[in-house]
């Protein structure tokens, strides 16, 4: 019997340990506002070292890109398509294709047209995140930018 509960115990540790859900990426926003009617929403993704982020560029058989899709809004309106910087193009096996990401830290940009003189954007971004071993499933986050 004691067998028995050790045999528990250290297979209760052991599932425990290997159970953590991993979270590479950190999100955090900011506004910067340009003008009277203009802002800059800043939306940027942190990652812990070996993992990245795919660009908002991969080809229809890649992985997940990042993907941003705003809330329809009457206090704003879209000026152009999100952007970002240049990204790290390598040639991936795991793909066997060549794809852009983002290691470290990024930093995308959505400029708003301010209809109302204080709006909230909110949204959702969905990116996938890998590092040399392993990719995690899509995952969507939701957020909320005051401008000021």
């Amino acid at each position: 019997m004691k067998r028995f509960i050790i045999f528990i115990a250290v297979f209760s540790i052991s599932a425990a340990s290997t159970a953590q859900i991993l979270k590479p990426v950190k999100w955090s926003y900011a506004s910067k506002r340009v003008s009277d009617t203009e802002a800059v929403v800043l939306i940027k993704a942190t990652m812990e070292k070996g993992w990245h982020i795919y660009s908002q560029t991969v080809p229809e058989s890649g992985p997940q890109p990042t993907r941003f899709s705003f809330e329809p809004s009457k206090g704003y309106k879209l000026m152009g398509k999100t952007g970002e910087p240049q990204p790290i193009t390598e040639f991936e096996k795991t793909f066997d294709m060549e794809l852009s990401y983002f290691e470290n830290s990024v930093v995308f940009q959505q400029r708003v047209n301010l209809v109302e003189s204080s709006p909230t954007i909110t949204g959702k971004v969905v990116y996938m995140v890998c590092n040399d071993m392993q990719c995690l499933p899509p995952e969507e986050v939701a957020f909320s930018i005051p401008i000021k």
